[in-house]
């Protein structure tokens, strides 16, 4: 057996801000709080150590420097691309510029502290 993500952790200055986009984003809900601060968030009526990973948002003082060496990708699961771009917008997400060339099939947007993340054009299953 191979190993396989169980949690993505995110540090953040703001954690309760970005557990309320995370969640909205994808039908995530809070599964935890400890007293550091951290939030966890993951799927409803399964949570940690499910089929899906958990997001742990940290929070951190640190600033970061630089493009993120590893973002998350999502994909639209009820919807087609341009009405989840829309929704995601809508949400508190931006346009975020990556150097990409604008004839790519996947949105770059940034979360509401500018973590970069990709909207991928395929539709999974729910």
């Amino acid at each position: 057996m191979a190993s396989r993500i169980s949690e993505l952790v995110l540090d953040c200055t703001d954690p309760e801000l970005l557990a309320g986009f995370w969640c909205q984003v994808l039908g995530y809900v809070e599964l935890d709080r400890e007293d550091d601060g951290s939030i966890e968030i993951g799927p409803p009526g399964t949570g940690f150590g499910g089929p899906q990973p958990t997001m742990i948002l940290s929070p951190s003082s640190d600033p970061r420097r630089g493009k993120l060496r590893l973002h998350i990708d999502v994909n639209p699961v009820d919807r087609d691309q341009d009405a989840e771009l829309e929704r995601l917008l809508a949400l508190g997400a931006r346009p975020a510029d990556v150097g990409q060339t604008g004839d790519e099939p996947w949105h770059v947007l940034a979360d509401p502290e500018g973590n970069e993340f990709c909207l991928l054009r395929r539709r999974l299953d729910p």
